[in-house]
């Protein structure tokens, strides 16, 4: 998977280890984790309870490697539960040694949209590996070259892929549908530089780097 830093995407390697624990079973992931990642301990047990299967009575640890990287948000969920269905043996763990995958897991194994899918596709690309990613985010992964694309919009059919049940295919890229709704600048009163500022950059394509206060009304640009 991938730890991001702005709009760069960085390797991140998960690796799982089941130890014989007696009778306290527990479920740890290490490696400068934040709050939303630690919780994926949780929504992965159930996404796992959600089809049918439940962690092993064993000390689990999983390593977001390297561990000097700070590691941040829910698109942990589905390379934890990947690396530790491979684990399991559930999934044969070279089948998943090409890919890098984001997606947060529902308590159902439903797998809910995430950002910043499009810099992990390129960073995949990169990194000569495919990405899995949500069904909800597949359309903008696509839109990162040649690189493969698995859309799953569960955990289950993920795994059902992998097993050959099941035939995931390649998402095309998103494009903008006639009836989609889009800000209009037209709707803002006033602003007459910032507006002119902002039809100047997207008429030649160019950079905007925007400064203001952390203030609502200064958003409406963004």
């Amino acid at each position: 998977t991938v730890a991001f830093e702005g709009v760069d995407a960085r390797r991140v390697d998960v690796q799982v280890h089941q130890l014989t624990c007696g009778d306290h079973p527990s479920f740890t992931i290490v490696g400068l984790a934040d709050k939303a990642v630690a919780e994926s301990r949780e929504r992965v047990r159930g996404a796992f309870a959600g089809i049918g299967l439940s962690l092993p009575a064993m000390r689990i640890i999983a390593n977001l490697a390297p561990a000097d990287v700070p590691k941040e948000g829910s698109h942990f969920d589905l390379p934890i539960a990947l690396a530790l269905l491979a684990s399991m043996g559930v999934i044969p763990p070279d089948m998943l040694s090409g890919w890098a995958a984001v997606g947060e897991l529902g308590l159902d194994g439903r797998i809910a949209p995430v950002g910043g899918t499009l810099p992990a596709a390129v960073a995949a690309d990169a990194m000569g590996l495919g990405l899995i990613c949500p069904e909800a985010n597949g359309p903008e992964a696509a839109w990162a070259g040649e690189v493969a694309v698995l859309a799953p919009r569960s955990l289950i059919g993920l795994v059902n892929h992998f097993k050959g049940s099941q035939v995931l295919r390649r998402p095309e890229p998103g494009a903008l549908r006639p009836g989609d709704r889009v800000p209009d600048l037209r709707e803002v009163k006033g602003q007459e530089s910032a507006k002119r500022a902002l039809e100047i950059a997207a008429a030649g394509g160019h950079n905007l780097l925007r400064l203001s206060l952390k203030h609502p009304e200064n958003h409406w640009a963004a």
